[in-house]
């Protein structure tokens, strides 16, 4: 059997992935979770073989839960869910060692299928997660990205540089050059030019 967690806040489609993943092949699901902290906590207490994850969760999302699982279980198979494939996205998941990206729209069958592929110590990328997060036209360096996801939730320049182990005179430079290159006058609006951009 292939132990997994799902972790998705919208309660609906986690419910019914949990009924039906163990319908189309030898999954068994271990807990669930309604948002990154607590895919987090589950994840490290159970020792799953694959983390299903949302991209999009409030408060800590998708690719923060992943960072902190990453720290702590550093070979843990993750598969990604998302009904955008942001433009920069995938590539940051990529590097966090995610495994898998499926849509969420996809059917259990094939979830299922793309997790028993992953156990097998395989890659999956489904092609229209893929084609739509090749077109990258975001201008800002990853770690403008980084300083301007943080600055979205809410913290202040002294709590990113910590957060980021940077100089706080480094945050401020990124953030002066996110802001000349969205043509924004705060951070706070370039963190909202960048979002509704889908660069975040």
């Amino acid at each position: 059997m292939i132990t997994v967690v799902l972790a998705d806040d919208e309660a609906l489609l986690r419910k019914a992935m949990a009924a039906l993943l163990p319908l189309e092949g030898e999954i068994t699901v271990l807990a669930e979770a309604e948002d990154g902290a607590q895919a987090v906590e589950a994840t490290l207490r159970h020792e799953p073989d694959v983390l299903v994850v949302d991209l999009e969760m409030p408060g800590v999302d998708g690719l923060g839960a992943v960072t902190r699982i990453r720290e702590e279980r550093p070979g843990q198979v993750i598969l990604m869910l998302t009904r955008h494939a942001r433009p920069g996205v995938l590539r940051k998941a990529l590097k966090l060692g995610v495994q898998g990206f499926v849509s969420k729209s996809a059917e259990p069958g094939h979830i299922a299928e793309v997790i028993t592929t992953l156990h097998r110590g395989k890659r999956w990328i489904d092609p229209d997660v893929s084609a739509l997060a090749v077109v990258d036209d975001c201008p800002l360096t990853d770690r403008e990205l980084d300083v301007l996801r943080a600055t979205r939730d809410g913290y202040s320049a002294a709590d990113i540089a910590a957060r980021l182990h940077l100089a706080e005179g480094t945050v401020r430079n990124y953030l002066s050059s996110a802001m000349q290159k969205t043509q924004t006058r705060t951070r706070h609006e370039a963190a909202r030019y960048a979002r509704e951009h889908d660069w975040l």
